[in-house]
Formats: structure tokens, C-alpha cells, sequence
């Protein structure tokens, strides 16, 4: 079993006659993934590789099924695809737009809260359920299947962490980039309550990394309603505060931001915690065993 995404996903691809989306439609689709469809206005009427493209979203939902979008959009108007894809009913958003404005964002939230729409990112690499379905831009081959969820505010970090478990032979439900932005869909907590209820996911690897309170909360959560073992890595132990570290929302403005207080709230959880993340296969095998 896997969250979120599997076989049964009908995705559209929103962008998909652009550089990015139409790259990354197609690998979507040489990882089985079903792409039923693809939204540029303007170009409604054409085809990628077969794939129909349609003006809006509303068209493209009643014309293919679609139950999750891919959001390759600029900045500028990802605020609006977003919103757009929630209105036209569909359950699941990933955008993986990186830039889309604060004060876009905040709208965003609020149009969401009245749609029964739960987006991923945006600033996200997306999510992929190994050997079943993946919609984002991760490389599907280093994934295995198996029971061990990831969660983690870094794509590039993803990649390593998911590359070290199917080294140690641990496969992966779940794996996902909430993003890194100040202002994201979903928070480590909406999606440890996701792989709390999922029964073949028998553990979870967390990648925090400073700026906001995510982690804590996250660790919070683990403490008091988490039943399965989790390891968690925080990035930027050697930060300056002030300075941001690659992402958006990677700078400490504030008491409990640093790595250093993220790392003793996930101590106190009971969440073992990797100092060096070159070690994280090898003591995942130990956790996981």
C-alpha cells in the first residue's frame, strides 16, 4: 500500500506542453505512471506523445477522470493552477514550482481551506510510490519497493537518503518533498498522520532542515501519536543565523529554528536521529530491522 499516489492515480499535467512539463511528463509516464491528460490554455486540441492537452482544467477532469494534478506552471500563474485544480474538484495538487510569491500563497491557503484538496509543495520534487506510480521529478530508478516512508523539506536530500535505503536493501512505500518554501500545502505532521494509518508502512525516515517549527511539531506529534520507528535528519547544523541556506524557508529568524533545537526535540521523542547523513543506510538497517 502506498499514500497519496498508486496505480489507481489519474494524473494531469499542468504545463505540460512547456520545457519542464513536457520532460517530466514523459518520464512520469515511462514510470507507469497514468498521465491521462495535460492543461496549457491555449493549446487545447494538441497531443503529447497521444496524451491530450486541454484549455483548462474543468475540461480536462470531464474528459479523462483525472483525480491528481502535476503543476509545471511559471511562478507568476501557479498560484492561479493551484486554485484551479482545486476548484475543478480534484482531490490531490502537486506543484513543483519554485517562487510563486508569499502573498499568492496565503491566498492559496485560503481558497483551499473551503476545497477538499490537499496540495503538496509547492518547491517540491513531488511524490512517488516505488513500482506503482510516480508524479514529480525524482529519479524513479534509485527507488525500491518496500515498507519505509520518506518525508523531507529537500529534494536533493531525498535522493540520497532514498539512494542509502535501497543500498542497505530497505525499499520505500512513500517517498516525498514537502517543500521548501515559507508557505507549503502540507505540513511532516499531515503526512506522518498519512503513513500512521498506512499498514505496510513499517517505519519513517524525516529530513528537516532550519527555519520554522515544523520539525518540532513533527517530533511533537511522533511523541505522542506516532506508533512506528522513525529517523530523523536535520540539515544545517552549521548555519548562521540570519543567512538563509537554499531554501526559501531555510533561515533561522527565530528561538528554535537552529538544527541544533531540532535535533533535541527529535531526541526527546524518542526519534533516532543521524548527525552525518553518510551514515543513514547503514543505521536505517539497525532501526528498521
Amino acid at each position: 500500500m502506498s499514500i497519496l499516489i498508486d496505480k489507481e492515480t489519474r494524473l494531469l499535467v499542468q504545463g505540460i506542453t512547456g520545457r519542464e512539463g513536457s520532460f517530466h511528463a514523459r518520464q512520469c509516464v515511462a514510470y507507469w505512471t497514468n498521465v491521462v491528460g495535460g492543461v496549457t490554455p491555449g493549446k487545447g486540441g494538441q497531443k503529447l506523445d497521444g496524451i491530450p492537452v486541454f484549455n483548462t482544467i474543468r475540461d480536462a477532469v470531464e474528459n479523462t477522470g483525472a483525480n491528481a494534478s502535476l503543476i509545471f506552471v511559471p511562478p507568476p500563474f501557479a498560484a492561479d493552477a493551484i486554485m484551479e485544480s482545486a476548484a475543478a474538484g480534484l482531490p490531490l495538487a502537486i506543484c513543483i514550482t519554485e517562487g510563486i510569491p508569499v502573498h499568492d500563497m496565503f491566498k492559496v491557503l485560503r481558497f483551499l481551506r473551503r476545497r477538499n484538496c490537499r496540495l503538496i509543495g509547492p518547491n517540491c520534487p513531488g511524490v512517488i510510490s516505488p513500482g506503482l506510480c510516480k508524479a514529480g521529478i525524482m529519479p524513479g530508478h534509485i527507488h525500491k519497493e518496500g515498507s519505509i516512508g520518506v518525508v523531507s523539506r529537500s529534494g536533493t536530500l531525498t535522493y540520497e537518503v532514498v539512494h542509502q535505503l535501497t543500498q542497505s536493501g530497505l525499499g520505500q512505500s512513500t517517498c516525498l518533498g514537502i517543500g521548501g518554501d515559507p508557505i507549503i500545502g502540507s505540513s511532516f505532521v499531515d503526512i506522518l498522520k498519512l503513513f500512521n494509518k498506512d499498514p505496510e508502512t513499517e517505519g519513517v525516515v524525516l529530513i528537516g532542515e532550519i527555519g520554522g517549527n515544523d520539525e518540532e511539531a513533527a517530533a511533537e506529534y511522533i511523541r505522542d501519536h506516532f506508533k512506528k520507528p522513525v529517523m530523523g535528519f536535520v540539515a544545517g547544523l552549521t548555519a548562521t543565523p540570519g543567512k538563509r541556506m537554499g531554501h526559501a524557508g531555510a533561515i533561522i529568524s527565530a528561538s528554535g529554528e537552529t538544527a541544533a533545537e531540532k535535533i533535541a526535540a527529535m531526541l526527546k521523542a524518542g526519534i533516532h536521529v543521524v548527525e552525518h547523513l553518510g551514515e543513514l543506510g547503514k543505521e536505517a538497517r539497525e532501526v528498521f530491522r
